[in-house]
C-alpha cells in the first residue's frame, strides 16, 4: 500500500480512529472467547460428573473418593467464577453501547479467567478419567486441546494480565 490514498467515501469509521475501532472489536472478541472457554469447561465438567458416578474402583463410584470430590468442587468453583465474569463482561459491553465508554478491562478479565479455568478444568477432567481421558474414545482429549487455544487467541493470558494491570495502575 505504498503511497495509497483512501478515498473519503471508502473510509470505514472516523479518520484517525482506526486503532480504537480495532481494539473495540478485539475486546468484543475476548468476550466471545471467554464464552467459548466456559462452554468447553462446562462440557469437561459435566463429562467428569457423569464419569465419577459411573466409574467404579474397589467396588465403589470414584466420585465417593475425597480427592475426586475435592477436584470436582474446585472445578465447579472455577467454572462458576468464569461464567460470572463472562456474563459481567457481556453486560458491561451492553451498557457501554448505550452510554459510551470502555469495557476492555472486563473483557480481558473474563477472557483470562475463563480460558485459564477451561485449561485447568480440562486437565483435572483428564486426571479423573485416567488413561481414558487421553483416549480419542472420549471427548476430553479434544476439550483439552480446545481449552488450550482459548488461552492463546484474541491475546494470550500474558497480554490480558498486561491490559488489566495497565487499566488498574494507569501506568504503561
Amino acid at each position: 500500500f505504498h503511497d495509497y490514498v483512501c478515498p473519503a467515501e471508502d473510509l470505514l469509521g472516523a479518520e484517525g480512529k482506526g486503532f480504537g475501532i480495532a481494539m473495540g472489536v478485539l475486546d468484543a472478541g475476548r468476550i466471545g472467547i471467554a464464552s467459548q472457554a466456559v462452554g468447553v469447561a462446562r462440557a469437561a465438567y459435566e463429562a467428569t460428573l457423569q464419569w465419577s458416578r459411573d466409574r467404579k474402583a474397589f467396588g465403589t463410584p470414584i466420585g465417593t473418593f475425597q480427592m475426586t470430590q475435592s477436584k470436582i468442587a474446585d472445578m465447579k468453583c472455577k467454572l462458576d467464577s468464569a461464567l460470572l465474569l463472562t456474563l459481567r463482561a457481556a453486560w458491561t459491553k451492553g451498557q457501554v453501547e448505550k452510554t459510551g465508554g470502555r469495557f476492555g478491562t472486563e473483557a480481558s478479565m473474563a477472557k483470562l479467567v475463563a480460558s485459564e479455568a477451561a485449561m485447568w478444568i480440562t486437565h483435572q477432567a483428564v486426571q479423573i478419567h485416567g488413561g481414558m481421558g487421553y483416549s480419542k474414545e472420549m471427548p476430553l482429549e479434544r476439550y483439552f486441546r480446545d481449552a488450550k487455544i482459548t488461552e492463546i487467541y484474541e491475546g494470550t493470558s500474558e497480554i490480558q494480565r498486561m491490559v488489566i494491570a495497565r487499566a488498574e495502575t494507569g501506568l504503561r
